[in-house]
């Protein structure tokens, strides 16, 4: 494969079929960096070098905040790259980081390797979401060399070292610098793996809040014999878990699943069956829809429990709020440029767990669009090479149609009110 001169910062691509990315060559070479959170293994450097070659402007940004609840975290690398200076502002946003693969044995092939079988490219992040991080650079590259001096807006990519972790130094703090800075966002897709079952059946145009509880009761150890001296943690816990989960939250909305709490663990240690434990312990997560708040359902739980009565601690840790981004300009552009390439029409879902856009949808329009996720965070996790292939193309129509469209006039306008 030959490759293209280096573009200057800002100077338009104009070589066309003399491709520098091919996104399952660098796929494959972002996979062999084990940055398994929250370690980078030069992942970012790899993304960065492909990208200053194309003519983007890159920045590395290192943050080491404190956790939640102040614990200290090692520091994690972040990416902010944009080529022009124009509005709109149309983002990719998505993470290099990956999950850890478990043990080697359980895998079939290296997880770090990038085999190829059966046409197929195998390996950790591969799905999620490696694999579409190197096809928006190759589409980002052919739609500039189509578009040549000619395109007036921007494009830029939000990458992080730190989304499958604790979520503390990554998008968040990378989306407060670019406030800080007075550099807005008009627009953006994230990456991830939102098909289901096949390339292009399935956009996210939000998600659903995520928060755990962790409850715990304290009562009388004793003698089983002697249940009066005694005042049995496991009961009352079961008393309280059993008011939680007794009649569903909701039926859900036009745009969600009924809201869902779920009891995750039940924790006594007690490995005599002649005592009554003095201490009981709990956790449940709740995935809750557009009619809940985090502080809506912490008050309900708190009704809930104290119909039960009795003394309890409750802890809470809210992952993100839920959140729906209206079909738009941005979700009307997927769909119609992987009608274009697949000749799928996209269900809008708001199914899963949560993702980066949890943050980005408050800075500007957001969908979230990727690989098929059947293999993310799986042992053989894979994606077939012509669904990259394929996923470029998608998003070098999509690149188009969103520059080529009014929408994207009408975005820059709103967001700069």
């Amino acid at each position: 494969m030959s490759e293209a001169v280096p573009a200057a910062p800002g100077q338009a691509i104009t070589s066309r079929g003399n491709w520098a990315v091919d996104p399952v060559d660098l796929a494959a070479e972002l996979i062999r960096r084990p940055s398994v959170t929250p370690k980078d293994e030069g992942a970012l450097e790899i993304v960065a070098a492909r990208l200053e070659r194309l003519g983007f402007v890159c920045h590395r940004l290192v943050f080491d905040d404190p956790g939640p609840d102040g614990e200290e975290t090692e520091a994690i690398v972040n990416l902010y790259a944009r080529y022009g200076k124009g509005r709109p502002n149309l983002c990719f946003a998505g993470h290099t980081d990956v999950v850890p693969p478990g043990p080697a044995e359980a895998w079939s092939f290296e997880p770090f390797a990038a085999n190829v079988r059966d046409g197929a490219l195998c390996g950790r992040g591969a799905v999620d979401m490696k694999g579409a991080i190197a096809a928006f650079i190759a589409a980002a590259e052919r739609f500039l060399a189509g578009r040549g001096a000619g395109f007036a807006g921007s494009i830029s990519l939000l990458i992080t070292g730190d989304e499958e972790g604790v979520a503390v130094n990554g998008t968040k703090k990378v989306l407060d610098w670019l406030r800080a800075r007075g550099e807005g966002l008009d627009a953006c897709v994230v990456g991830e793996p939102s098909s289901a079952e096949a390339l292009g059946d399935m956009i996210k145009i939000g998600r659903r809040g995520s928060m755990t509880g962790r409850l715990t009761v304290e009562g009388v150890q004793g003698h089983v014999a002697y249940p009066h001296l005694t005042d049995n943690a496991a009961h009352r816990l079961v008393a309280l878990l059993q008011a939680l989960v007794l009649s569903p939250l909701d039926s859900g909305t036009e745009h969600f699943q009924p809201s869902s709490l779920q009891v995750t663990t039940i924790d006594i240690g007690n490995p005599a069956t002649n005592v009554v434990p003095g201490l009981a312990r709990a956790t449940f997560n709740i995935r809750f829809n557009d009619l809940w708040t985090s502080e809506t359902l912490k008050s309900w739980v708190a009704d809930r429990l104290a119909s039960v009565g009795g003394y309890y601690r409750l802890a809470w840790e809210v992952s993100g709020e839920s959140f729906l981004v209206p079909p738009g300009p941005v979700s009307e552009c997927l769909s119609a440029a992987i009608g274009a390439v697949t000749g799928r029409t996209p269900e809008l879902s708001t199914t899963g767990g949560t993702s980066d856009a949890r943050f980005i949808h408050a800075h500007c329009p957001v969908a979230e669009f990727g690989l098929v996720g059947l293999t993310m965070h799986k042992t053989d996790e894979r994606v077939e090479i012509a669904d990259i292939t394929r996923l470029t193309a998608i998003y070098e129509a999509f690149i188009e149609r969103f520059f080529a469209s009014p929408m994207a006039d009408e975005i820059a306008s709103l967001r700069s009110q």
